[in-house]
Order: C-alpha cells, then structure tokens, then sequence
C-alpha cells in the first residue's frame, strides 16, 4: 500500500476559488440565516476549508427588510454595548437597528443588524473581520453585484 497517497491537501492563497452568492432572506429566521451564511463566509461548506486562510465565498443578502424573528424578539430583545465612560452601558432593540439600516449615511450594503448578528458567529480575529467585510447585506431586491455573476443559493440546503 503506498502510503504516500493519503496525504492531506490543504488549501493555499494561490488555489483559493472565491465565489459570489445570493441568498434571499423573504421569511427567513435571522439566527437560522445568519448562521448559514457566517459558514459560507468561513467557507466551512466547500471540501476545500483550511481554519487559518480566508478561503469563504463572498455573500450577497438581498431583502434584508423581511428578515423574521420568533416571539416577540424584534421589540424586546435586547443588545448591550458599553461606551467605556461611567453609566455608559446602551441598549439596543433589534427594531432600532433596523430603523438605523434605512439611514441614507449609512455604507451600502453594511446592514447594522446582519453585521451585529454575523460578527458574533466569526472568529473574533483579524481573519474574521476580514471574513465579515465580504458579506453585503440589502433591504429590497436589488444589488450592485450584477457583473460579479454571483449564484443564487438556499440555506435550507447548505451541509
């Protein structure tokens, strides 16, 4: 048995395919989404995934605004943040940064929501930061991505 055909390929900076998506979130829960597309910006669904090398799929959300949660978690549940300063500890609703996503000031395709959510599924290194700037994230249908030829995919058939 030549033992010398078992070993382990692991991806390098030269063969990495980076893809572009679509995924339309109409009537999707937030986590369940949000969770499959922090994966595909891993890229822990290609056969290809190395944990130390950016070897994900940049990923479009389109209709970002019809995104749902279960219960009442839009109005009542609750984010922290803390300014750094005495008393400074902010609560935010996920309703407020919804409101905040319709701002004209703010990036394109840097929804506050997606942002918050996805971030806290990434590794929190200098490589996930570099994963989360590859997710783009709208409220209506269209995206300014056209000439990137990016394919549709659905999250119920994500492994």
């Amino acid at each position: 048995m030549d033992t010398l055909s078992y070993k382990t390929l692991s991806a390098t900076r030269e063969n990495i395919k980076k893809e572009w998506v679509v995924i339309d979130a109409t009537g999707i829960v937030l986590g369940r989404l949000c969770s499959a597309i922090a994966m595909v910006l891993r890229g822990k669904n290609k056969p290809s995934f190395t944990p130390n090398l950016d070897c994900g799929d940049n990923v479009i959300v389109i209709n970002a605004d019809k995104v749902i949660m279960t219960g009442d978690k839009f109005e009542n549940h609750e984010y922290l943040r803390y300014t750094g300063y005495p008393g400074g500890q902010r609560t935010f609703t996920p309703a407020d940064l919804m409101k905040k996503s319709y701002k004209k000031t703010l990036k394109a395709g840097k929804h506050p929501l997606f942002i918050k959510v996805v971030k806290g599924m990434l590794p929190k290194t200098r490589l996930g930061a570099a994963q989360l700037n590859n997710l783009y994230v709208f409220n209506g249908p269209e995206h300014p991505f056209e000439a990137q030829n990016p394919t549709k995919i659905d999250i119920n058939k994500i492994k």
